[in-house]
């Protein structure tokens, strides 16, 4: 039998829904057919708007257990999807042996047995025989472990439909927790077998069996009124209402990939319309010029000691187009780790203060801003610019007086190579963490709002700082992120922002070689370590946790410090993580900089921001457990000096995945290629909740499989509002109803 969940993509990675396992309880029994789960909807007019608490069919209990899944309307019923679908018409051949695919079996139970184990763990076993064989081979013993429910659920004689992967074990093929459920045939239309079956995401008192009966009785009690088509019929012609009907009960596989086309492309158009309605209503702010000379930036640029990429130059030039425009800025800037984007920021920040305006600066850990702030005071201070810190527990506003723009202007007007500029007392600069967002930040003109690392701040916390700009100012926005982004995550998650790219590295880095090691290897990457710390060299050693924990099983970099010490003596090492205080850490990260520490254990606290030329070796334990794309960052803290570098990458695991994975950072260093094979093992998780993106979350769509779908729905969405920006039209009526719906749905969640 096809199992259309699993042998087909399009139906395997259901965003949302992947790799849930259904729990049952007694509703499985073949006496379930309750009068709740039996009886038509209420006679009353309904549409997908409608509460369930105002179906009389549904009694109190079922009202909760759906209240508690967070099935709330008929809406939110009809859009629960399948997780996959079985094709009931034609089971699996029984197995003989072991399968790394599951496979989907109907059988009769023969018998049921209990027993324990050792006195804590109790075995339950059932036998299910092929129905109409008799041949040991034609059985097939299901066991679940402490699961004491089973045995209240299944009864000898009751037919079961089983879905897992068969093991052999001794004489037996059994399939271990396996998914299940008791049937029995259908009176009326067949919904539960003799047809391609939807498995629903379930919980306890609400069985796939008593939802899918649940959705097939409300998909009945409604028109093409009650779901009119949300797309453009050049989009997808199929009605909404026949989509939905075929992605719960589908006629064929045909049907069913036609149907979740159609409600993916809805998911997308929805999204993209917030995305253009954004966009358009950016455009539209009107903005002040935060450009001058540009005498400010040619300094700077002078005063480095090396040449920018053409990437970078590319870059500032898009900013500073913007930074002209009488429009507000809201762009993007993304590149790889090492590309240079602190100083395209640092260039825009200093355009904005010679134009007479503050710029600042946001990120997210007080370890980041205070580099930021520590690279931005060295490379600035020969220019007279002062930048100040804002953090949680540090201001540092004191020093040497601040720039004066009037004067700086007059004196540029006068003499077009003035070297000095003339000082104040108000601070131009300012870098923080969230501590920007509340009063006494010291805002008074903000012109540039720039924050990094910005998918770890949430929408509101994004339009807070832009909030600062002061009443009827709105400062330009520049976001930034250290993780390449595929072009698909680029148009959904900022779509409403133009884009610079930094696709280049500078010149005069080292070469990065990456050697992913199981930890029988760690004695000979040691030797290798004190090798290179011996010839002058310097060495990070990261690992995933602070302390040691119960309940994780990973190395701890404060209970492995003293380890490191002992090998690597007389190497003076070093120990760095978020909990040390903050003057603590700059003497540590100071010493590390000057060469009087040689090896540096941390945590990820050391992620971003960091830039120490001489080191070049840099082992992370626990590998495994950090994400291809955090691991590339990790690794970009080496290879900033002319060294050849070198990254080893631990791993205790026993998956065979767990080396594949890491054979990635082996091949390449090219971070898009990375983040985006990060992103195809990991799937895009959260990455559009609602929180980070502002954007609703998705259902059926995966953004990375479907990226087609995504460019369609994005052109039809912007075509529209680029016809009516305001969908006024009378025709246009029911997408102004999906865009203020999506939106209501999507600020409820934030919120």
């Amino acid at each position: 039998m096809r199992q259309l969940g699993n042998s087909h993509n399009a139906y395997k990675h259901l965003a949302g829904l992947r790799g849930t396992r259904s729990h049952y309880s007694g509703e499985c029994r073949t006496t379930e057919h309750s009068t709740d789960a039996s009886r038509t909807l209420s006679s009353r007019a309904v549409n997908l708007s409608t509460p369930l608490s105002e179906l009389s069919h549904l009694s109190a209990q079922r009202l909760r257990q759906l209240d508690r899944f967070g099935l709330l309307t008929l809406g939110d019923l009809i859009t629960h999807f399948p997780r996959r679908w079985e094709d009931r018409t034609q089971f699996d051949r029984w197995p003989n042996g072991e399968s790394d695919e599951p496979i989907c079996v109907c059988g009769v139970v023969a018998k049921v047995s209990s027993k324990r184990v050792g006195g804590r763990m109790k075995i339950t076993e059932v036998l299910l025989e092929e129905a109409g064989a008799h041949a040991l081979s034609n059985r097939l013993v299901c066991r679940w472990f402490n699961a004491y429910w089973v045995e209240k659920v299944v009864a000898v004689g009751q037919t079961l439909v089983v879905y897992g992967k068969p093991k052999r074990r001794s004489r037996d093929v059994a399939v271990e927790h396996p998914e299940f459920e008791v049937v029995e045939e259908d009176s009326g239309e067949p919904i539960h077998l003799q047809r391609i079956t939807p498995i629903h995401r379930a919980t306890e008192g609400l069985s796939t069996r008593v939802l899918r009966k649940l959705i097939w009785d409300a998909l009945q009690q409604l028109t093409a009124a009650d779901a009119p088509n949300l797309i453009p019929p050049a989009l997808d012609r199929m009605s909404r209402l026949e989509a939905l009907r075929q992605i719960h009960f589908p006629d064929s596989s045909e049907t069913l990939a036609a149907a979740r086309r159609h409600l993916v492309l809805e998911e997308f158009f929805a999204m993209q319309l917030i995305v253009g309605a954004k966009h358009a209503e950016q455009a539209a702010q009107p903005g002040e010029r935060h450009m001058a000379t540009g005498a400010l930036v040619k300094q700077f640029h002078a005063s480095l000691p090396f040449e920018l990429t053409g990437a970078q130059v590319r870059a500032i030039e898009e900013i500073d187009r913007d930074l002209a425009s009488p429009r507000a800025m809201n762009r993007l800037l993304h590149g790889d780790v090492g590309s240079g984007k602190t100083l395209v920021a640092l260039s825009a920040m200093l355009q904005v203060v010679e134009a007479g305006y503050q710029a600042a600066l946001m990120a997210p850990t007080q370890i980041l801003a205070e580099q930021h702030y520590l690279t931005a005071k060295r490379l600035l201070a020969p220019l007279g610019v002062r930048v100040a810190l804002r953090t949680g527990s540090r201001k540092e506003n004191a020093g040497d007086p601040l720039f004066d723009h009037q004067q700086w202007m007059e004196s540029v007007k006068g003499s077009p190579g003035a070297e000095r500029p003339i000082y104040s007392n108000e601070p131009q600069i300012l870098i923080g963490t969230h501590a920007l967002l509340y009063e006494g930040a010291g805002f008074t003109r903000l012109g540039l709002a720039v924050i990094d690392e910005q998918h770890k701040f949430g929408v509101l916390q994004r339009a807070r700082l832009r909030d600062q700009g002061g009443p009827g100012m709105i400062p330009d926005m520049l976001v930034m992120t250290a993780t390449p982004i595929p072009r698909t995550l680029v148009m959904t998650l900022y779509g409403d922002l133009d884009v610079s790219t930094l696709d280049e590295l500078p010149k005069g880095r080292g070469k990065i070689i990456t050697g992913a090691r199981n930890r029988s290897k760690l004695p000979e990457a040691v030797k290798f370590l004190r090798e290179h710390l011996e010839k002058g060299r310097q060495a990070y050693i990261v690992y995933p946790l602070i302390d040691q924990s119960d309940r994780l099983e990973a190395k701890a970099a404060a209970a492995e410090f003293e380890k490191w010490r002992e090998l690597l003596a007389p190497m003076p090492c070093g120990l760095l993580h978020g909990r040390i205080p903050p003057d603590e850490k700059d003497a540590i990260m100071e010493r590390f900089r000057l060469g009087e520490t040689k090896a540096l254990i941390a945590t990820t606290v050391i992620e971003v921001g960091i830039d120490v030329p001489n080191a070049n070796i840099m082992l992370i334990e626990n590998a495994e457990r950090f994400g291809l794309a955090q691991l590339h960052q990790l690794r970009g803290r080496i290879g900033r000096g002319e060294h050849k570098s070198y990254c080893v990458l631990i791993t205790e695991s026993e998956e065979p995945g767990a080396l594949e994975k890491l054979r990635v950072l082996e091949e390449t260093v090219d971070g898009f290629k990375i983040a985006d094979a990060d992103l195809q093992m990991r799937g895009p998780g959260d990455i559009l909740g609602t929180q980070q993106s502002g954007l609703p979350p998705l259902k059926l769509g995966d953004i990375l499989r479907d990226g087609e779908l995504m460019r369609q729905a994005r052109g039809a969405a912007f075509v529209l509002l680029e016809r009516d920006p305001q969908l006024l039209a009378p025709e246009h009526a029911h997408y102004r109803a999906l865009l203020a719906q999506t939106r209501k749905l999507t600020l409820a969640q934030v919120s």
